[in-house]
């Protein structure tokens, strides 16, 4: 089953509720999400918000996704390089010189 994700506004609201003294476990039982996904969006909206620095924000993991799909990329191009250059190289020993020394 795919995982659901909530409205901007419907998960900023249940961290208003755990900042203002409700608990995550009592807002589990009157709302969806369990308990600890709604601590783990506290806990990274702490992090983007610079009251904690024992995680990476938001716009860190967005930065290091992209940068890992970049790096993917570029890995695969160079392979797909280093083979055109075998293959070049092969074919460059195979056929004869074309040049006249006449």
């Amino acid at each position: 089953m795919p995982r659901s994700t909530y409205p901007v506004e419907y998960r900023e609201r249940l961290i208003e509720l755990v900042r203002a003294g409700r608990s995550p476990e009592k807002l589990a039982e009157e709302y969806e999400p369990c308990a600890a996904t709604i601590r783990s969006w506290v806990k990274q909206a702490d992090l983007d918000e610079g009251h904690r620095k024992d995680g990476l924000t938001t716009e860190e993991r967005a930065e290091i996704r992209r940068l890992r799909r970049e790096n993917k990329q570029l890995r695969e191009e160079r392979d797909i390089l280093k083979k055109a250059a075998a293959w070049f190289a092969k074919e460059a020993e195979s056929t004869p010189s074309k040049r006249s020394d006449s």
